[in-house]
């Protein structure tokens, strides 16, 4: 939505502990499973730093969700395990950005999702030359990402909204849960960032896409509002894509958007 771009990506990711690679790093044996090696690495974090946040580098993605605006309907879509593997989920990802050059948008993008893609794609050997253009690109319009690139922190083609309406100060950051609760919409239902480790333990990670798909939604309608105070929707337009949007749940089979709707004030 704007004159710059043919369309919206809005987009999140979720991760577990890169087991493999914190056995590599520490130099674990077989001997300890899975869940061993994360406590592990666990507890050294919180040994170190007083939190078990594993660094960026360490956490492997597991789902990809997306909501594309294109100018003209909205879809919904998740890359995500069993289907792909991680190296998979990422390229396609970067694939999209290629195809589609979109307008980014994202809740602490640039301080945990894009970071993460990055040091991930390199582990994996990704290509992703439309995005980390920065005006020296083959592309006949390379020349305007000097300006306005992907990953310029005060470029708009990446818009994290949390960091711009917390105007760059960490202190000042909103959960999007509780934004998203305070504007009328549905907010975070039944997960969240915390319990995915033990969701993929279980095997429940059509759960975890099913919750992913459900944030990206969040995002996307906090940055309707978004668009609508800044100016760049008149109401009539913005209640427009809220219907739209609305329109398109309505019409997925889904346990997860049933109760977004329902939830939907």
């Amino acid at each position: 939505m704007g004159a710059a771009v043919s369309a919206t990506l809005v987009f999140d990711i979720e991760t577990i502990p890169d087991v493999r690679g914190i056995r590599v790093l520490h130099g674990l044996t077989d001997e300890l499973d899975d869940a061993q090696v994360a406590e592990h690495a666990f507890e050294r974090m919180r040994e170190t730093r007083g939190s078990d946040f594993l660094p960026h580098h360490l956490q492997r993605i597991v789902t990809i969700s997306c909501l594309l605006w294109d100018g003209r309907s909205h879809r919904v879509f998740s890359l995500s395990e069993p289907d792909c593997d991680e190296a998979t989920l990422i390229q396609r990802f970067f694939d999209g950005i290629e195809k589609f050059t979109p307008q980014l948008v994202s809740w602490n993008g640039g301080g945990f999702d894009l970071p993460v893609l990055h040091y991930r794609g390199l582990i994996h050997g990704i290509v992703a030359a439309r995005y980390w253009d920065q005006g020296d690109g083959d592309y006949m319009d390379s020349r305007d990402f000097k300006w306005n690139s992907y990953i310029g922190r005060y470029h708009a083609r990446h818009l994290d909204l949390m960091d711009l309406l917390a105007m760059y100060q960490p202190r000042a950051n909103a959960p999007l849960d509780e934004l998203a609760k305070l504007i009328g919409f549905p907010g975070k239902l039944g997960m969240d960032g915390s319990a995915v480790w033990q969701a993929y333990r279980d095997g429940r990670v059509a759960e975890i896409r099913d919750y992913c798909e459900t944030d990206v939604a969040n995002t996307y309608l906090v940055f309707l509002r978004f668009e609508r105070m800044r100016g760049h929707l008149d109401e009539a337009t913005y209640q427009a894509a809220i219907g739209d949007l609305r329109d398109t749940l309505s019409a997925i089979d889904g346990e997860h958007w049933r109760r977004f709707l329902e939830a939907w004030t």
